[in-house]
């Protein structure tokens, strides 16, 4: 829309100048001179009255008269659509703010991604893939002019009431992915002081940065430089297996998934062991690993091995598969 009104007020603008030109070259021919002519163009096109520069005869009182019939509603059309840009402008900007508000204020359970630049980027496309809520925030608004589908506040991710318009207090996650790493460990003090139990994971571009990000709050800490250098050597040493887990993780076109379940303290797969749950015969997916509380990993469970609430099922399946074994974990009186 506004795109299009700056055509239209180049439009106006182009049209009155041709206007002027021709206007004026018609009173040159008339007997005006280059000054007067023009004078007198200007002065007819914007109907300020004034009288005129030298007397017009009967050929200029025509010329004159479809001067003004031309003139006056192309100033006019200039004029409106120059006007409308400003309002459209102003109100249009002001109106796509109120609509983010509204939109983060009605987020429950949404993560806060500070930092719009690759890897802010990168996380924003997973999770929109997951269905999950985000917001932005970055402090250069050239950054934030390129976002897409996502609502965004323009500040300082580490300041508190920039947190708290985010809706800081509602989110279940926060991603420190500023380019330094001293405004990751601020975010991330920030953050956890605003919100004990939330989840924050935080970027780290030096190696000795990760124990102090840690320290901070932050609950894992990431450095993309070594995840990535560590993920082109497995493709070195094992392409099939880091392709299958790549497939797995990323394609969503491909039927096989990974993924993550909780046990609910009311689920029928509690307080059971995985060969009592029957899972595989039932639902068809299989359990890879099971992580305790504590955040301990029980690798390739056996049937003897114990399902308590809060435990974490890590299982491969397909859709439907997943989501049977989902609503066993989670809710009461389904069956496994």
């Amino acid at each position: 829309m506004v795109r299009r009104s700056w055509r239209h007020v180049a439009l106006g603008i182009a049209l009155l100048a041709l206007i002027v030109l021709i206007g004026t070259i018609g009173y040159m021919l008339l007997g005006f001179g280059a000054l007067d002519a023009t004078y007198q163009t200007v002065t007819t096109i914007t109907t300020v009255g004034f009288r005129e520069v030298e007397p017009l005869s009967s050929a200029g009182k025509v010329f004159t008269i479809v001067l003004i019939l031309a003139g006056v509603g192309t100033a006019l059309y200039t004029l409106t659509v120059g006007l409308e840009l400003l309002v459209e402008g102003h109100f249009g900007l002001a109106m796509e703010r109120r609509r983010m508000d509204k939109q983060i204020a009605s987020f429950r359970g949404h993560v806060i991604v500070c930092g719009w630049g690759r890897v802010g980027k990168a996380i924003a496309r997973e999770l929109a893939i997951a269905e999950k809520p985000v917001v932005i925030i970055d402090s250069d608004p050239a950054r934030l002019s390129s976002v897409r589908g996502y609502p965004y506040i323009e500040g300082d991710a580490s300041d508190d009431d920039v947190l708290r318009n985010a809706g800081i207090e509602r989110a279940s996650a926060l991603v420190a992915a500023v380019a330094t790493d001293a405004g990751n460990l601020v975010i991330t003090l920030s953050g956890r002081a605003l919100q004990p139990d939330l989840f924050i994971v935080a970027r780290a571009r030096e190696e000795t940065s990760a124990a102090k990000l840690e320290r901070a709050g932050a609950n894992r800490v990431v450095n993309p430089q070594e995840i990535g250098g560590a993920r082109m050597a497995a493709f070195l040493v094992q392409p099939h297996v880091t392709e299958f887990l790549d497939v797995v993780m990323h394609d969503r076109e491909m039927e096989l998934r990974l993924e993550e379940l909780e046990i609910a303290a009311d689920s029928p797969l509690a307080h059971i062991t995985v060969g009592q749950a029957h899972v595989r015969d039932q639902t068809g997916a299989l359990i890879l690993a099971i992580r305790d509380p504590d955040g301990g990993f029980i690798t390739s469970p056996g049937a003897s091995t114990a399902m308590e609430p809060g435990h974490v099922l890590i299982a491969i399946g397909t859709s439907s598969q997943l989501a049977a074994l989902e609503a066993a974990a989670s809710r009461p009186g389904a069956t496994a």
